[in-house]
């Protein structure tokens, strides 16, 4: 695919502040303050200030909401803000969608690098700009309106507000189609354009944007609502500058992220140098297609600094493809939570601790003209999966940081949109958001929340039932929790959900597109062991029986009573649902901690009696057997475990032996594993010596390759209906007391590395 002429123009990446600032023409006075100012700085009054602008954030995302009228943001909180220095660099950002606050100061940099002459940054310009390449967001759904801020007549800082439009164009609703082959199908990128000059909104600019979407009123409510989110964030600066003066709270913005670096580093220095890897997959680079295309992840960290390392990753393909703003946001959204969650989230210095190698023309750094309206719930969500399961195998090693250790949680978001006319004979588009309540996975010390939310967006919701039927015309027959969806673990992990629904109170059939990944291998992986969460599955049932059933008096609880035939969904679909037609989706849970046969029998008795895991499959992956109260039965449940894991040394081709016995004396890796001496990995279990760490170890111990269905009933058991490659359930085992070192559900070929624990090792 080759890039037409002058498109490398519209591709941002960071850049060093101060090359960035003697670019700036000398007409545009930057505002800045020396390091003097920041040391002086009264420790009170840093805090005040602080303070004062989260709270900024804050107004602007009430701001914002009261303003739209979309269900992504009023009920989904699917937006975000920022507030930045003078070049960009993102002092605050809003707990929402994390993923979006990512590129924020990338549209910044480039439009002090391409607008500064002309048109020109002026007081009372705002721009818009839903173009990935540039930044501000990481598909073209994801549209900004951003703005200088001056102050006695210098630029003084920018604020941003960024939020999922429904609808921008392009061949399909939703604005992305399964179909698309380039950017040129979707919606059109719009770089950086002036939409508020001198404060007032350029109604050209208005009406060329709104007239590209299907629905208009929803897009140019939404862009109202931004540009007061804006409007908030500028009055109050204003008032905080004239309360503490332009040098006080720029001394506190600089420090902010001083802070935070200084913060961030000072934990990794507590942390084993080394090389972690993990690799994951994206499912169908479009529609019919059938391949599974890979993305690999070596992350380095040594002393305070990580780099993360991407080459080998599949080159781009199809529609499944993020810009370079993608892979950066993939990285933020899990490291803010994981090692970030008890620093103050001033992007800009987070930042700095981390830097990013990845191949041009890759499926994370895809380059113009590639399709890339899946891009944020696509390779750019599976980064941030890899990021977190290399984020978890090196706080894993360091008893003091193990209580952040967390398995992957919701593998990517099921996109469902529907598309026709609604109730109101009014054309509407929607997605179908009660999938953001995703499972978290489990930790070293806890399981994974059920329905807890989705790990890119802290303050992410699902919407009430209830809205979703005011919005659209459809009907919900059920949305709850679903038995065994949780990665079965030691500690398992949290369960996802499922929405069955049908078109209501609407006379035409409605266009729908469906795309997702992890439906065939695992994208919620496990840690140490623990298995993966469910495989994601979207069904249509044609020709279902609810109306009929709801005529009799029954509300249907069960596909088998919704009836009709059920076709599956692939991965990416462009499909109608008929008047008579159900949809059945069921997202993502999070992964389990530990072998499932080290979970405490009381525990496992519980989940059966709240629903959460199946009598059988306490029985069969848990090795817990009940009694007729629901109790486990001791020494029953003993026998059984002793069963599996005979069944285990018999697949795996495992002698008997007799291993020497627990060990506690020495570095751990993981729930399972301990350095022994200077470099000898021991199981902790029973002793079994397992091999030398940073040679190939893992890769010549016993191992299980099985039909995916020995996962359990949460895994999709054929997984020929989507891929053509073969997929395995695959455990490593420790050949004295068989424990699962790990379990996953993968391609055939998927990688056994050395350092799929820990490559390096300091013990410093």
């Amino acid at each position: 695919m080759s890039p037409i002429p002058g498109a490398d123009v519209f591709n941002s990446r960071p850049v060093d502040p101060e090359t960035l600032r003697a670019g700036v023409p000398e007409g545009l006075r930057l505002h800045t303050v020396g390091d003097d100012v920041i040391e002086n700085l009264d420790p009170l009054t840093y805090e005040v200030v602080r303070h004062r602008l989260a709270s900024i954030t804050d107004e602007m995302g009430e701001t914002l909401k009261r303003m739209s009228g979309s269900i992504v943001v009023t009920e989904a909180n699917d937006f975000d803000f920022a507030l930045c220095d003078e070049l960009g660099q993102e002092v605050q950002i809003g707990l929402y969608n994390t993923f979006l606050a990512a590129s924020l100061d990338l549209a910044v940099y480039w439009t002090l690098q391409n607008r500064a002459e002309n048109p020109g940054i002026c007081e009372g310009d705002m721009f818009l700009c839903n173009d990935p390449w540039v930044g501000g967001g990481l598909h073209q759904n994801d549209a900004t309106v951003f703005a200088p801020f001056f102050f006695e007549g210098q630029l003084f800082g920018w604020s941003s507000a960024v939020a999922h439009e429904l609808d921008l164009g392009g061949v399909a609703p939703g604005s992305w189609t399964p179909r698309a082959q380039d950017v040129f199908w979707e919606s059109l990128p719009t770089p950086p354009v002036k939409v508020v000059r001198d404060s007032v909104l350029q109604r050209d600019i208005a009406d060329l944007w709104i007239r590209r979407s299907r629905t208009p009123r929803q897009v140019e409510l939404d862009l109202r609502a931004k540009i007061g989110a804006n409007f908030t964030a500028q009055t109050r600066m204003r008032r905080l500058l004239e309360a503490y003066g332009m040098d006080t709270v720029k001394a506190v913005m600089k420090r902010m992220m001083s802070d935070a670096e200084q913060r961030l580093r000072a934990k990794l220095r507590e942390l084993p140098d080394g090389t972690w890897h993990a690799t994951g997959y994206q499912e169908h680079s479009g529609q019919d297609d059938r391949g599974l295309y890979r993305i690999t992840l070596a992350m380095t960290k040594r002393e305070d600094h990580l780099v993360f390392d991407f080459r080998g990753t599949a080159e781009q393909t199809g529609m499944i493809n993020c810009p370079y703003s993608g892979v950066r946001a993939g990285i933020m959204s899990s490291l803010l939570p994981v090692l970030a969650g008890d620093i103050p989230w001033a992007a800009g210095g987070l930042m700095r601790c981390f830097e990013i190698i990845v191949d041009e023309g890759s499926m994370i750094n895809a380059q113009f003209p590639a399709a890339v309206g899946k891009g944020p719930v696509g390779p750019a969500w599976a980064v941030g999966n890899l990021v977190n399961e290399c984020f978890a195998k090196m706080l894993d090693s360091r008893p003091a940081h193990r209580q952040s250790v967390q398995s992957v949680c919701g593998g990517t978001f099921d996109m469902v949109a529907l598309a026709g006319i609604d109730q109101r004979q009014d054309p509407f588009v929607a997605l179908v958001m009660d999938t953001m309540a995703g499972g978290y996975g489990a930790g070293v010390d806890r399981d994974g929340v059920d329905t807890g939310g989705m790990f890119v967006i802290p303050m992410g919701r699902a919407p009430d039932a209830e809205m979703t039927e005011f919005t659209s015309p459809v009907m919900l027959l059920w949305r709850r929790e679903e038995t065994d969806s949780g990665g079965p673990g030691r500690q398992r992990g949290g369960l996802s959900g499922s929405v069955c629904l049908i078109p209501h109170d609407t006379g035409t059939p409605l266009a729908s597109v469906f795309s997702g990944s992890g439906k065939a291998t695992s994208m919620n992986a496990g840690l140490a062991g623990g298995y993966p969460g469910n495989t994601q599955l979207d069904i249509v049932l044609r020709g279902a029986e609810v109306k009929a059933t709801l005529a009799s008096g029954r509300i249907p609880q069960s596909l088998a009573e919704v009836g009709g035939e059920q076709d599956v969904m692939a991965s990416e679909v462009e499909t109608v649902i008929g008047l008579g037609d159900a949809v059945f989706v069921h997202w993502q849970s999070g992964g389990g901690y530990g072998d499932p046969l080290l979970r405490d029998p009381g525990e496992v008795a519980e989940d059966v009696r709240e629903t959460k895991v199946s009598a059988s499959a306490a029985r069969d992956l848990y090795g817990v057997v009940l009694d007729s109260e629901g109790n486990p039965d001791s020494g029953a449940t003993e026998r059984r475990r002793e069963q599996l894991r005979s069944e285990r040394r018999a697949v795996a081709g495992i002698s008997p032996a007799d291993p020497p016995g627990p060990v506690t004396a020495g570095e751990p890796l993981d729930d399972n594993t301990i350095i022994v001496g200077e470099s000898a990995v021991s199981c902790r279990h029973c002793g079994t010596e397992l091999g030398t760490l940073g040679e190939p170890y893992l890769s010549a111990l016993p191992r299980i390759e099985t039909d995916p269905a020995a996962a359990g009933p949460h895994v999709w058991a054929d997984p020929a209906t989507y891929v053509d490659e073969p997929v395995v359930f695959r455990q490593v085992l420790c050949p004295g007391c068989a424990t699962a070192l790990i379990s996953q559900v993968v391609p055939a070929d998927h990688p056994i590395r050395a350092d799929a624990l820990v490559n390096t090792h300091s013990h410093g």
